[in-house]
């Protein structure tokens, strides 16, 4: 498909789930199923996919590692300062998180994997787990600090090590680096598995979005709008052009840098005295915006 077939598809994909919990379709429980199924099933299939059988030396690059990480905690830096005013604790902690954690999994990966191709989705599949890695306990250091909440750091760190993604990427890379062949049953099967997860996903996330227009800040949203959309992916394109040769990877990391707001910022801010609603509102404003610009990044920029 073309680049603007693919944006159409997403879009009808998010709109065909936003319809579907409006009508009673997609209720909570089967939105919960379809949550598990992208999370414990398909989005793995799609990293072990995308790495069992890829030659490392291609796609492991320390100096895309580099720039990815650098452009993560630059932003994150960068919000920090802009949203200080921010009086409310619960409010600025928040727009501070959701400026730069992206939602690298659900969106990003399978993104990448449908309008990069293969090779891409190898080199998103390692920036999926090196991001996990810096914004997760970031993001809970964040939300912990501003907001004097409690929470173990730890166990925190213990579910980034359990998490199947995570996991898998890992196995993936093993067979990869001990060069295991995948029999081809198998192969076949985590294909099919791995074509539904960008499906899986949007569907999800158009499960998982609302918006509460009523008292919504709308300077703060916009600030956070214009970091996580616009800063990070505008930052991502002159520090991967800085430091990584390969153009590939440069165009990987800029799209998987140019997702929008993670839904689980929503469940951190929720568990550590963030504002919820603040929260949703970035959620939502960020996922829409976020497809046109990846389109735009895509189109006239990469």
């Amino acid at each position: 498909m073309s680049l603007a077939s693919n944006l159409l598809y997403m879009f009808g994909l998010l709109g065909a789930g936003l319809v579907a919990r409006r009508l009673g379709l997609l209720t909570a429980t089967r939105a919960d199923y379809l949550t598990r199924f992208a999370f414990y099933v398909a989005l793995p299939a799609l990293v072990f996919d995308s790495t069992a059988t890829t030659d490392l030396a291609e796609v492991f690059s320390p100096r895309m590692i580099a720039a990815f990480v650098l452009v993560e905690l630059a932003v994150a830096l960068v919000a920090w300062v802009i949203h200080r005013r921010v009086d409310a604790p619960a409010k600025r902690s928040v727009a501070i998180v959701q400026s730069y954690h992206s939602n690298f999994g659900f969106l990003g990966l399978p993104i990448v994997t449908i309008t990069l191709g293969a090779a891409a989705a190898a080199k998103a599949s390692i920036l999926l787990g090196v991001g996990a890695l810096v914004q997760i306990p970031l993001t809970v250091l964040v939300l912990m600090t501003i907001n004097d909440a409690e929470a173990d750091l730890r166990d925190e760190l213990l579910g980034i090590a359990r998490n199947p993604v995570i996991v898998t990427l890992v196995v993936g890379l093993g067979f990869a680096a001990l060069d295991l062949p995948v029999p081809g049953v198998a192969a076949t099967a985590l294909g099919w598995l791995s074509d539904l997860a960008l499906p899986a996903a949007l569907l999800s996330v158009a499960a998982s979005l609302s918006l509460d227009p009523d008292g919504i800040d709308v300077p703060t949203v916009g600030a956070v709008v214009a970091l996580k959309v616009a800063c990070m992916p505008l930052l991502a394109f002159g520090v991967f052009s800085l430091l990584v040769r390969d153009p590939l990877a440069v165009r990987t990391g800029v799209v998987m840098l140019a997702m929008p707001t993670a839904i689980s910022t929503f469940i951190y801010a929720t568990q550590l005295g963030g504002d919820t609603r603040l929260a949703s509102a970035n959620v939502f404003a960020t996922t829409v915006s976020a497809l046109l610009a990846v389109f735009a990044l895509l189109q006239f920029v990469l």
